[in-house]
Formats: C-alpha cells, sequence, structure tokens
C-alpha cells in the first residue's frame, strides 16, 4: 500500500502552502505586489502601528511601488482618496509618481489633490526629498498652479489655513500668474506683502477689519482664523450656526466650552445638522469618527446631541449591505488590536483602537442583518456579549469593546463554527490578521495556516460559503490567500462592504480587490 501520509485523499480544494511569516512571527501568506500596495494605501497613515514603526510603513510602500506599473499607482491613489478617503497614502503615491509616471501623475492630480490640505500634504511630501527629489519639479510646479487657477478667490482663501508648508509657500514656490487685480492682491496678501487692500476679495476685508475691530460683523471664514481673537459668546453661537458637518462633529466639546449650548435654539439646530442625512453623506465621514465624537462628547454635551450623534452613525452604515442568507462576523479583540487605529505619532494620536473599528463594523453588519451571529475572538472565541440587533450600533459596538482581550488566534472563530456544526453562506473576519497562537501546526505534512485548515473542513459543509477578511492593519500578508471563495481587503469606509457586497453575489474572479482597482478609469 502507498504511503499514506503522502498520498492522503483530499476532499475539496487544495490548500496552498504558506509562503512567509507575520509582523508577529505566525505562519502567513504573503500578499502580491499589488494586492499589498492597495493594503499599504487604504489602511496606512505612516504613523507607528503595533507592530511596525513609520518608516517601516514608508519603506514598503516605496518599494511597493516601485515594483508595480505606474498605472496600477495611479489608480490605487485615486481608488484610497475617492472611496477609502484617505490622505497621506494618496499624496506620496502622487509624490512617487513625479518620478515613475508623470503622464499619469497630471491625469490623477485633479483628483487626488482636492482640497488644499491635500496640496500641502503632497508638497510637504515632494520637498521631503523622500521620493528622490527636493525641488517640485516643472510638471508638479505646473499642476498646482492649474490647482490654484482652477479655484475662486473665496476658495483660495479659504485654503490659506495651514502651515509646513502654508499656502504661502507653495505660492512662492510655484509662481502662479494671477489673471485678475483681486487674485493679485489676494497672492500677496497670503504671502505677506503689501497688497493692494481696494482690489482684494470682500471675504478678506471683512476679516481684516473683523481682527481691527471685533464688533463689526462676523466674517464667514474657518473658524481656525478667528480662535486667536477675542470671541464672544454670542460670536461663538455664529461660528457655530455657520459650522459645516465636518467642523461641528469635532468641535462638539469646544462649543460647550464657549456656551453655544447655552441657547435651546442652537442645540436644536446642531442637532438638526448632525442628523441630516445629506449632511453625512457628503461629509465623507468614516462611521468610526461618528464614534469618537459621541465617545469623546463630555457631561456638558446635550443629551440631543449625542442622540443625533447616534442617528449620524445609523445613517453613515446604512451602506452597509443585507448580504442575504447566514452571515458569521468575527471581530478581532485581541492585544494588538487595542493600539490606535491611525497609529501612535506624538500629538496626533487617535483615541479610536483597531478593536473599536472591528466592533463598530460587527455591530453594523448585525444591524442590517438581523439574523447575523457575531463571534468576538482573541485566543479563543469570547461568549456573553449580549448583543441584540434591535439596540442602536452604538450599543452593541460598546459592548464588544467592554469585553476583555488575549493573544491572536485568528482561527479561532472557524473552529468554533466546524465543532457546534454551524452553517453560513458568508464569514467575515475584521482583524489585523497577525495570528500568532496557532502557527505551528502543520496540516497533511504542508505548513498551511491553520484558519486555511478550518476553512477547508468548513467547506465540506457549506460549498457555496465565502470568506472575507477586512484588515484594519497595513500589514502585507493574510491567514488566507485570495481565491474564488475568499477575499482580502483593507480599509474602514463604508466601500468596503460594497466590494464585500460583490464578492459575495458574484462569484466571480474579477469581484476581487485589486481587480477592482484596476478597473478604475483613469
Amino acid at each position: 500500500m502507498a504511503n499514506k501520509q503522502l498520498f492522503t485523499t483530499s476532499r475539496g480544494q487544495n490548500v496552498a502552502q504558506a509562503n512567509t511569516s507575520n509582523e508577529a512571527g505566525g505562519t502567513a501568506y504573503r500578499f502580491n505586489d499589488e494586492h499589498a500596495l492597495a493594503q499599504y494605501a487604504a489602511t496606512g497613515t505612516l504613523n507607528c502601528t503595533y507592530y511596525a514603526s513609520a518608516a517601516e510603513q514608508l519603506e514598503q510602500t516605496m518599494k511597493l511601488a516601485g515594483r508595480v506599473e505606474p498605472e496600477f499607482v495611479a489608480k490605487c491613489a485615486i481608488y484610497t482618496r475617492e472611496q477609502s478617503y484617505m490622505k497621506d497614502m494618496p499624496a506620496l503615491l502622487c509624490a512617487m509618481l513625479s518620478v515613475s509616471g508623470p503622464d499619469y501623475l497630471t491625469k490623477v492630480f485633479p483628483r487626488v489633490i482636492d482640497n488644499g490640505k491635500m496640496l500641502r500634504n503632497f508638497v510637504q511630501i515632494m520637498r521631503s526629498g523622500v521620493t528622490g527629489r527636493k525641488s517640485l519639479g516643472s510638471l508638479p510646479k505646473r499642476l498646482v498652479r492649474e490647482w490654484l487657477d482652477a479655484r475662486s478667490d473665496e476658495q483660495i482663501f479659504k485654503a490659506s489655513i495651514g502651515n509646513a508648508p502654508s499656502l504661502g509657500d507653495i505660492i512662492k514656490m510655484v509662481h502662479p500668474r494671477p489673471k485678475t487685480p483681486s487674485r493679485e492682491a489676494l497672492y500677496a496678501w497670503i504671502i505677506g506683502r503689501e497688497a493692494d487692500e481696494a482690489a482684494l476679495p470682500e471675504i478678506v476685508r471683512a476679516y481684516e477689519g473683523f481682527k481691527a475691530n471685533n464688533r463689526s460683523a462676523m466674517p464667514k471664514v474657518p473658524f481656525q482664523m478667528l480662535t486667536s481673537l477675542k470671541l464672544s459668546e454670542t460670536h461663538w453661537k455664529e461660528i457655530a450656526r455657520d459650522a459645516n458637518f465636518t467642523m461641528t462633529r469635532m468641535n462638539l466639546n469646544t462649543f460647550a466650552r464657549h456656551g453655544v449650548f447655552e441657547s435651546k435654539r442652537m442645540v436644536e439646530l446642531i442637532a438638526e445638522r448632525l442628523s441630516n442625512p445629506k449632511l453625512v453623506k457628503a461629509s465623507r465621514s468614516f462611521p468610526y469618527q461618528l464614534m469618537s465624537a459621541y465617545l469623546a462628547a463630555g457631561e456638558n454635551i446635550p443629551h440631543q446631541i449625542r442622540e443625533a450623534l447616534q442617528d449620524a452613525m445609523e445613517i453613515s452604515t446604512r451602506n452597509v449591505p443585507s448580504f442575504g442568507g447566514k452571515v458569521v462576523v468575527a471581530a478581532d479583540i485581541s492585544g494588538s488590536m487595542h493600539s490606535p487605529l491611525t497609529g501612535h505619532r506624538k500629538g496626533a494620536t487617535s483615541k479610536v483602537r483597531c478593536m473599536d473599528v472591528a466592533a463598530l463594523m460587527a455591530a453594523s453588519v448585525l444591524r442590517r442583518n438581523r439574523g447575523a451571529l457575531v463571534l468576538p475572538f482573541h485566543d479563543h472565541v469570547v461568549k456573553g456579549a449580549g448583543l441584540n440587533p434591535r439596540d442602536s450600533i452604538m450599543t452593541n459596538a460598546k459592548k464588544l469593546m467592554e469585553l476583555p482581550s488575549g493573544g491572536t488566534n485568528i482561527s479561532k472563530p472557524l473552529e468554533y463554527l466546524n465543532r457546534q456544526n454551524i452553517r453560513a453562506d458568508l464569514v467575515i473576519y475584521v482583524s489585523d490578521n497577525e495570528s500568532w497562537i496557532d502557527s505551528q501546526r502543520s496540516w497533511n505534512g504542508k505548513r498551511s495556516t491553520e484558519t486555511m485548515k478550518q476553512w477547508t473542513t468548513f467547506k465540506r459543509s457549506n460549498p457555496k460559503a465565502k470568506l472575507v477578511c477586512i484588515d484594519a492593519q497595513p500589514y502585507i500578508s493574510s491567514q488566507t490567500y485570495d481565491r474564488e471563495d475568499i477575499l482580502n481587503i483593507g480599509g474602514f469606509s463604508d466601500n468596503v462592504f460594497r466590494v464585500i457586497k460583490g464578492f459575495s453575489q458574484a462569484g466571480i474572479q474579477n469581484a476581487h480587490w485589486t481587480q477592482i482597482i484596476n478597473a478604475v478609469e483613469l
């Protein structure tokens, strides 16, 4: 009889042998270069994560971008700006294209560099020299000039907030040619030169008038331009009245400190703004940012506004679809998931943890898929969370966020499903995929991951099931690899759920993530 260890009958699809170790030292599957770059671009903030420093993220991103075609770099920049709402990474990819693919930079620049903050990010990265050049160069200068020319005087004025570099620094670098007297005066004012006051745009004259005498009418300018001035409670109420959705979300405690909520009408106005579906959608706020605003709201924030933030959370997750069939969500609450979602950086570390986002995503799926089973896990599946699909997303997310933690064992939820003989059509993981506890095992003489072993076992009873692994951190490996029934994707915008919906229903290869990015039109 032939050697049974070598010629054991295999049921289902063959499982590939693992080909790398992850950052935690566990067995894993390395993404190809395109997928790895997309992973970094959609989740990387160029800050220190649990397993990697900011410098290591930057080095890895640049290596990956250098190994793929410039066209994919361009499409990745557009996708991660327009669909994943990232800031630093799309600007970095544009800066790299200035060297590796200038023709593609011309195509993507207006779409990626879509506001003043993005423009300053791009110029800062270019001047740093990390992409191979310390000056902007003729093409980037032309693109920046075109960016300036395409905006109104008021838009240029409002984009002048921020430093290192300031908009004035940028104007000095690219030497735009003003086409109107008002633009000539505005550029002079921004860079600190003597300007023709009569020619200045009305909004600048109003701002300067208010600075000279704050008893004059409050100008309609970004509030950051006013906070250094001596403002009254009436002024702060006017600022709050004119604020957009994002500014309101980010400054609730500031408004409370300055007496804005002493007015019942102001409380009603801001609550209406925060719960306005059109404004929530237009703000492109991540659901976790709304959760962060809710959790950060002090005791002096009126109950009506807290309720409005919960309404905004429900609105922001309406794009989470009903997937159909039985859905299981495995939410990683292990130790590494306690790290800040956007990484560590002095003075800019987010209070929102990776596990908070995992909890939020799990609660969002449960809200839209009432029969979904949520399995929190670390080194084992944690029971007793007491989730109720009729509760608000915030309520269920907080229950998950308060569960105890431990090491990382990605295979445990699938092992639990197999042991309990639970059927499902779609299994969704939200994790950093840094499994290490189960990495020492082998299967049929092959060093596959335990997660793939458990998934193959699960497929025997659920042949049409699909597995999705959402990664919240920028790493280049996973416990699974892409194939017709497995999708690996990174990010935390609502677009992730649209991709999952397409994958769960399409059953075709072009539903995979890199192919979706490759479909972006330039």
